[in-house]
């Protein structure tokens, strides 16, 4: 059993390492305080092959192996928390779709565009007022032929990175009948008439990842647009989420992490009752619980992405490392926020935010329930 990096593993990562010094983690403040999209350093990403990571190299993609796809993820989260995460939604809900079961003619048009750094992002729209986890049941947005058109009608909640979309990838009910196979994904450029992009959610962290409400009125795009088959956009949305709960563990670890190494560096510095806080084993004690936490979260993450890589099954995987590097990751950077003390509590120091940008993993992309019940299914099936 070799848990050791290939060395073009270890190459990607001290890249995407170097990157998110010098490109995200120096504005990662100003992206909060701001809530503004870090687009100078996202044009960046194009030819390093960050916006490709699903998509093969035939459409300017990158195309890499699941686990240098999490290194990379994880990366950008230690640097950003924000755009980390509207990097991971695009390549991981955004682009893996269209990549995987998109027809040629789509993928051609589009992946180049939004693999290149040239252009704008993608973006998955699922979530409904209605209709968050419960998705086969509570979709009410509808698409129906009209020629050689679909009109849609609806509208999405939550839809990350709207905004700075070329497209939204739109869950819709094709068949009125319901039931699993009566949903159906379809391709719509942001320009569509009919297509209204609401202003930015107001969220506790993340402010640089842009959240929208999206309304469809009488919304017209080609019957071509249809991603994969005509009403099984439900299987292939719920095989896009247990990719998605890989990034978005690895993306977690990467929050904790930074958490983690901000208040390692502080306690060696802060000085109580006549030396250095690091001395105290009150504070070992949660540095040793984080080091171990992360560690542990990162091999989940790893056997999950393996899993991925080797063509077997992996729901069970994802979820395990969704849910326990996300829960964690809370846990890390509330410890990290508790070990500096006043100063933790105080935007002067950057544990505060990590902290609020880490509160949304137990709950996007399938909340820690969604993720337990999963898990159990997966636990009574193999009996």
């Amino acid at each position: 059993m070799d848990f050791s990096l290939s060395s073009e593993q270890q190459m990607w990562q001290k890249t995407v390492h170097d990157f998110a010094a010098a490109e995200l983690k120096p504005r990662a403040r100003e992206v909060d305080e701001t809530a503004t999209f870090n687009w100078e350093a996202v044009r960046k990403m194009g030819p390093l092959g960050l916006l490709g990571l699903s998509i093969p190299e035939q459409y300017h993609g990158s195309g890499v192996d699941a686990i240098s796809a999490v290194i990379a993820i994880e990366e950008m989260g230690w640097g950003c928390g924000s755009t980390g995460l509207a990097i991971a939604a695009h390549n991981g809900l955004g682009t893996s779709p269209l990549a995987l079961q998109g027809s040629e003619t789509l993928k051609q048009h589009w992946l180049p565009i939004v693999a290149s750094g040239r252009g704008k992002l993608g973006a998955l729209a699922l979530t409904e007022p209605g209709a968050g986890s419960d998705l086969q049941g509570g979709v009410r947005t509808r698409a129906e032929k009209s020629g050689l058109e679909w009109v849609i009608n609806g509208t999405k909640m939550w839809c990350t990175n709207a905004s700075i979309a070329e497209y939204i990838l739109t869950l819709a009910r094709t068949n009125p009948a319901g039931g699993s196979r009566s949903l159906s994904i379809i391709l719509v450029p942001t320009n569509t008439p009919g297509l209204t992009i609401h202003p930015a959610e107001k969220k506790m962290g993340l402010k640089g990842s842009p959240t929208h409400a999206v309304t469809y009125e009488d919304v017209r795009v080609p019957l071509d647009n249809l991603i994969g088959e005509l009403n099984r956009g439900l299987h292939l949305t719920l095989s896009t989420l247990d990719g998605g709960r890989i990034s978005i563990a690895a993306l977690a670890v990467g929050l904790a992490r930074a958490a983690y190494e901000a208040a390692l560096e502080y306690a060696t510095q802060r000085q109580a009752f006549g030396k250095a806080i690091a001395e105290h084993q009150a504070i070992q004690f949660m540095l040793a619980d984080a080091a171990t936490q992360i560690e542990a979260a990162r091999f989940l993450v790893f056997r999950a992405a393996w899993l991925k890589d080797e063509g077997r099954p992996y729901s069970k995987e994802a979820a395990m490392a969704k849910l326990y590097a996300t829960e964690i990751a809370e846990t890390v950077c509330r410890n990290a926020i508790q070990i500096h003390g006043g100063y933790g509590y105080s935007q002067e120091y950057p544990v505060e935010r990590i902290y609020r940008d880490a509160r949304l993993m137990t709950i996007g992309e399938g909340t820690s329930e969604i993720n337990r019940l999963v898990i159990a299914r997966q636990l009574f099936l193999n009996r």
